[in-house]
């Protein structure tokens, strides 16, 4: 089954009301305890607390009458894969909580994340609510990317001065890290900057929506053997790079593989975003 237009626009409406209804609850809520779960990646990805979950209930029970009407499958973090992901045409990727770690913390970088995803990997809606700025992003695939109702492409970008690098906080720990920091110095003022600013303190999709906001920057993670971020982690922000005409790719500079048969991590191919193509295409070759 094909979605047609109006369906897609139907679908992004409820997403949109999901997502902001629990980023809202988030905002006025307190982090309190945090638990952690089994996992193979960073600590960010082990983390959770109550908050996250009921974000989560609050995400499935606005999104819940769409999965029969439009046969839609589900994957969201704080639940088991039950893997209907690979036999529904579209299923509902949800992130209810990005950036828990930061969250606890009480400091900005977290948000919550919905996207629908074909069955090809194909990012067809992305929704993004940050709780700490009260804004609303989203794209519909076709169809444009907004912030808060307003065409993201008409925003008004100031000149880049310097190249802005959105890392995890376990980019610190990474085993090139000083290789890399040399040849992120270098691709700056190849392209005519003063140099680069790192910024190292939100979760995955608010440090991709971090590249959207400056007019030279980058978000990257290397292929390693487990890890790597989420399915969830990546697929609304995948959409809104499309539509903005920016990059979202793997380190190969292929499509991301947004419904990996084997797995939810994004480690085997590791993910790039950026500004532009140019951009894209030397950030790649610090991996080696």
């Amino acid at each position: 089954m094909k979605l047609s237009k109006v369906e897609l626009n139907e679908l992004a409406d409820v997403a949109i009301t999901a997502a902001s209804a629990s980023g809202q609850m988030i905002a006025e809520s307190a982090p309190g305890t945090a638990e952690h779960k089994p996992g193979h990646g960073s600590l960010a990805s082990q983390v959770v607390t109550d908050i996250d979950r009921a974000s989560e209930r609050i995400i499935l029970d606005t999104l819940a009458p769409t999965l029969e009407r439009f046969e839609l499958g589900l994957l969201t973090e704080e639940q088991a894969d039950d893997g209907g992901r690979h036999t529904a045409d579209y299923f509902w990727c949800i992130d209810p909580l990005d950036g828990t770690l930061p969250f606890i913390e009480g400091v900005p970088g977290y948000a919550v994340s919905i996207a629908l995803v074909g069955r090809d990997g194909t990012p067809w809606i992305g929704v993004i609510y940050d709780p700490v700025e009260a804004t609303l992003l989203h794209a519909i695939r076709g169809d444009g990317a907004f912030r808060d109702g307003k065409n993201l492409s008409t925003e008004t970008q100031k000149t880049a001065e310097v190249l802005s690098v959105f890392v995890d906080r376990s980019f610190e720990i990474l085993e090139r890290h000083d290789i890399v920091v040399d040849g992120l110095e270098q691709i700056a003022h190849a392209q005519g900057l003063s140099g680069v600013r790192f910024h190292a303190s939100a979760g995955a999709v608010l440090n991709a929506c971090g590249v959207l906001a400056n007019p030279r920057a980058c978000y990257f993670k290397f292929p390693k053997p487990t890890g790597g971020g989420s399915l969830w982690d990546f697929a609304a922000t995948a959409c809104l790079f499309r539509e903005f005409g920016a990059i979202a790719t793997d380190m190969h500079g292929d499509a991301l593989d947004l419904n990996r048969a084997d797995s939810t991590f994004m480690n085997h191919r590791g993910v790039l975003f950026a500004t532009d193509e140019a951009l894209a295409e030397r950030i790649a070759t610090l991996h080696v």
